[in-house]
């Protein structure tokens, strides 16, 4: 019969597939504040927050890779997916490469940590409040929806999204954008080409440094606070309160300046022009430096 023909490769399919898709299903005690730390190399990561005391890990294993397990105890639990075989040496280098991709789904306590660092693979994170979140990825989108005190978070190609309120933030990528409408006291961003595009305050510390990115800020600033923004040839649109009270330094060296506040002027020599400005009583600092990019500052609530 011709069935009988392709029996053994049906079989071999299945075979390859159930070693290539092994499904995970882990659960472990955890504190209401546990730090959880992920690695994986390809494939993607989501977690989110519920209200139960454990950590919950589903999703399928990718071939290749050893079997999942947790280390650690309830304050503190590591998953790391590796590859079979792995034992340290250089023998192994490219056996990463060789491993299928590997989805987890996670759940976890609201008052978790996280500690996240992915090559190739998305990041999603849902519902943590209160702890702090620390995440990497060379070429992942990373997604948080959080209360945070402290995040994290640093991408090569993959862009950033913040949901939620961070009080504070650095946030570092080379091509991928930045998108935080929520940042609070203090914000670290930067972004070689990048777009930038941030709201929140009142700012104590902001520094803001891009090179062909444009940025858009929105915010205030609190009192004695500074703001420092560097840009190479990115445009700059900043939009602060009518009741700022700081004072304002920018320049631009060919691209065009335009202010709300104070008025602009030409360098003596050159195509530059600067602006030197107060607003309200001047209790913060605002430097804004451009080359090439135009810088807009506007007054708007």
């Amino acid at each position: 019969m011709k069935t009988a023909r392709y029996v053994p490769v049906l079989l071999a399919l299945c075979v390859g597939q159930a070693m290539a898709d092994t499904p995970i299903n882990l659960t472990h005690d955890a504190k209401p504040n546990v730090r959880l730390s992920i690695s994986n190399v390809k494939g993607s990561v989501t977690v989110s927050a519920w209200d139960r005391n454990q950590v919950q890990v589903t999703g399928r294993l990718g071939e290749g890779a050893k079997p999942l397990e947790f280390e650690g105890d309830d304050k503190s639990l590591d998953l790391r997916i590796q590859p079979m075989g792995k034992n340290g040496n250089w023998f192994n280098w490219n056996s990463d490469a060789n491993m299928g991709s590997t989805t987890l789904d996670v759940r976890v306590p609201k008052g978790a940590s996280l500690d996240i660092d992915l090559v190739s693979a998305p990041l999603s994170i849902d519902g943590i409040e209160g702890g702090k979140i620390d995440v990497h990825t060379v070429s992942g989108k990373i997604r948080v929806n959080a209360k945070s005190p402290v995040i994290d978070a640093e991408s090569v190609s993959g862009s950033i999204e913040l949901a939620g309120f961070a009080q504070k933030v650095t946030l570092q990528t080379v091509s991928g954008d930045i998108l935080a409408p929520a940042v609070g006291n203090e914000a670290e961003l930067q972004t070689v080409s990048g777009r930038i595009r941030v709201a929140g305050g009142p700012w104590s510390r902001l520094n803001l440094s891009t090179v062909s990115g444009d940025v858009q800020l929105t915010g205030g600033m609190a009192p004695n606070g500074t703001f420092d923004v560097d840009s190479m040839s990115g445009d700059v649109q900043i939009q602060v309160p009518t009741n700022l009270s700081a004072l304002i330094k920018a320049n631009s060296f060919s691209g065009d300046l335009r202010s709300d506040f104070g008025t602009v002027k030409k360098v003596e020599h050159g195509p530059g022009s600067e602006l030197h400005a107060t607003a309200g009583k001047g209790n913060a600092t605002m430097n804004i430096e451009s080359f090439s990019g135009d810088v807009r500052i506007k007054s708007g609530d």
